[in-house]
């Protein structure tokens, strides 16, 4: 696959005819680089950071518990924005071994400058700051050229201990990144069961059978770059992805199956089987703290508040494949694990309580979580609790210290989660909150100087995922770096932040309350005898959509919320209202907006209500959709003009 480089010959030494001389030299330069690495011409660049000339992926499925996949691709890199796909990055651990490793650097034209040599790869732990330890270890190299454009290529191999993983398909792998031609071959033995779901990729995959063997191949040639559109659905929704997963496996001693969610979570229980037992002293504290409370909520609370009073989150990716707790002899004894281990923990003091719960297994981080509830495969990275109690369930994510019973939060909230259990295992819904649960009411009262600088006293209060960011950097940051935040905080050209305070205020919901004192400089413009003012002061809309012909899929919004702003300004004595906004109502499928003036002579009362709930839009209401989002701009943006009055 490395390319070969061709020498140009003395034309002093050629005896050729005029005509056959030149055609040699357009022969010798053409031929100079290999397709695939030379100057790209036409569309293909087009909107583009990168292009993808090919890239091959075959994987090799020997058994159910051994796979290799050989990676081979050639990435011309036409900016700086495109340096992202410019280095080599493998994941391995103890189940996946990396090996063969080459590549080469080819400039503009397709000329070789270099190749990777012995002892470039960098070979690095992949941790983080709150790991103690950690199987998974990481392959890099990275050429570090930045005379644009020039081409990567890279190839290596991959040697897999069982099949529990296996690799997504998605041949365009970001925005702005085009593709000449991306293939992935998969061959299996005849009488394996290969299983894979496709997304934005019409055709089955091409097959093949012999001596065997069965070969399945799925490919996309010469597909512009996009740019992704606002409030779009996820990647593999509006792009060629396929997902595939093994029926069978086996991972080390433990075999499994992915046939369904049943019987994946079995596989799950019984890869964790016997590793709840607590030691006599855990089991002894237990009974103190819950014996001859009668109500089960009660007793889960204090066990909880227990949990987080004398544990920690440490990321520890050891055990079979990083999936295998530690045992809850061990959190006992040294008061940190993961989140397997944490989790399994606290199942294990309620079942010494006597009361039954299921370690669950979720897509954790903002958003909805990627889950394809109809393709049962490993699609998780972590792991929480749920206590099923009549009527309801309580859901404990077991690595936050702070967070209160039962909250799940923009971080796990809303999704699907995989119960596990013997025999029974299913996929269930984590606990959503309504937009009016997750609440941002702002209570603004402010004075306007005549220079068009503005003193305003700020109360927010956060509630429920509206706070789930600002309680993480309370926690996590110093005073030093709070109070950067701060002055970062609000989409103001230039503010002061005279003084700041938070306190807790949750009751059923966690809630943050947000005291500010702002000075905002040239907050109004001042022209002659006018000021305009804009009262909505900290909640203005900062993006218009495209216009609607040009839409192409759905829009999702993916949260559902409330933010709710009162404000009142004071104006200089000696002006009068000359030009005041019409109130405004609007509304769209998913969301309604409206807002009201209230003016004086001598003061503004504005308030803004945006109401948004989760959902699609067909992108064949855009026009609707790009309407109410233009109107809710200017809305947001319109000023109130004051005219100063004769004396």
């Amino acid at each position: 696959m490395l390319n070969k480089l061709f020498s140009r010959k003395n034309p002093n030494h050629m005896k050729l005819k005029l005509i056959s001389l030149t055609a040699s030299l357009l022969s010798i330069s053409l031929g100079f680089a290999q397709p695939g690495k030379g100057r790209l011409t036409g569309q293909i660049t087009e909107g583009a950071d990168v292009v993808i000339r090919l890239e091959e992926k075959e994987i090799k499925i020997r058994s159910k518990g051994n796979a290799s996949i050989r990676h081979h691709y050639i990435y011309t890199i036409l900016n700086s924005s495109g340096e992202k796909y410019a280095a080599f990055t493998k994941h391995y651990d103890k189940l996946v071994k990396v090996s063969d490793i080459s590549g080469n650097l080819y400039d503009a034209d397709g000329a070789k400058l270099r190749s990777v040599k012995k002892g470039e790869v960098k070979d690095y732990s992949n941790t983080a700051e709150s790991n103690l330890a950690d199987d998974d270890r990481v392959k890099f190299h990275n050429f570090n050229h930045t005379v644009y454009p020039y081409t990567v290529e890279y190839e290596s191999e991959e040697e897999f201990e069982g099949i529990f993983h296996l690799p997504r398909w998605l041949p365009m792998p970001g925005e702005r990144v085009a593709i000449e031609k991306s293939v992935i071959k998969v061959n299996a033995p005849s009488d394996y069961t290969l299983r894979y779901k496709s997304f934005n990729y019409n055709d089955a995959p091409a097959t093949l059978e012999a001596k065997g063997t069965k070969t399945y191949t799925w490919q996309v040639e010469n597909m512009a770059a996009i740019k992704r559109e606002l409030f779009s659905p996820r990647w593999n929704e509006i792009t060629p992805a396929v997902f595939l997963a093994p029926s069978q496996f086996t991972m080390q001693k433990f075999d499994g199956s992915m046939n369904s969610w049943q019987e994946f979570g079995s596989f799950m229980y019984k890869l964790n089987a016997g590793r709840d037992q607590l030691p006599p002293a855990a089991k002894q504290k237990v009974h103190q703290l819950t014996d001859g409370i009668q109500d089960p909520v009660k007793k889960i609370e204090i066990l909880y508040r227990y949990l987080q009073q004398n544990t920690r989150y440490i990321s520890i990716q050891l055990g079979i494949g990083g999936w295998q707790t530690l045992d809850a002899n061990f959190v006992a004894s040294n008061g940190y694990g993961d989140c397997k281990a944490l989790t399994n923990y606290m199942y294990a003091m309620l079942k010494e309580a006597g009361i039954k719960s299921f370690q669950s297994l979720i897509y954790a981080g903002p958003g909805e979580g990627n889950i394809i509830a109809d393709f049962p495969s490993n699609q998780f990275n972590h792991v929480i609790l749920c206590v099923p109690l009549k009527g309801d369930s309580i859901w404990l994510e077991c690595t936050d210290q702070k967070v209160q019973p039962g909250y799940m939060g923009s971080f796990t909230g809303g999704r699907y989660a995989l119960l596990i259990d013997e025999s029974k295992s299913s996929l269930v819904r984590t606990p959503d909150y309504r937009a009016e649960e997750n609440l941002q009411v702002r209570k603004i009262v402010a004075t306007l100087a005549p220079n068009g600088t503005l003193a305003a006293q700020v109360i927010t209060n956060y509630q429920a995922t509206q706070q789930d960011n600002l309680v993480k950097m309370l926690e996590m940051s110093s005073k030093d770096q709070l109070v950067g935040y701060m002055r970062n905080k609000f989409s103001l050209s230039s503010y002061d932040i005279e003084n700041f305070s938070h306190e807790n205020a949750g009751h059923n919901l966690p809630a943050i309350n947000e005291k500010v004192q702002l000075s905002i400089k040239d907050f109004a413009s001042v022209s002659g005898k006018r000021l305009f003012i804009n009262p909505n002061v900290l909640s203005v809309s900062g993006f218009k959509l495209k216009e609607s012909g040009t839409r192409k899929v759905d829009y999702n919004l993916t949260s559902s919320y409330q933010d709710i702003d009162t404000v009142t300004i004071n104006i200089p004595e000696g002006y009068a209202p000359e030009s005041i906004p019409k109130n405004m109502a609007l509304q769209l499928t998913n969301a309604k907006y409206s807002c009201t003036y209230t003016v004086s002579k001598n003061k503004i009362i504005y308030t803004r209500n945006y109401v948004q709930q989760a959902g699609k839009i067909p992108a064949s209401d855009a026009k609707q959709v790009v309407d109410f989002f233009d109107k809710l701009f200017a809305a947001d943006h319109a000023r109130i003009v004051f005219v100063k009055e004769a004396p």
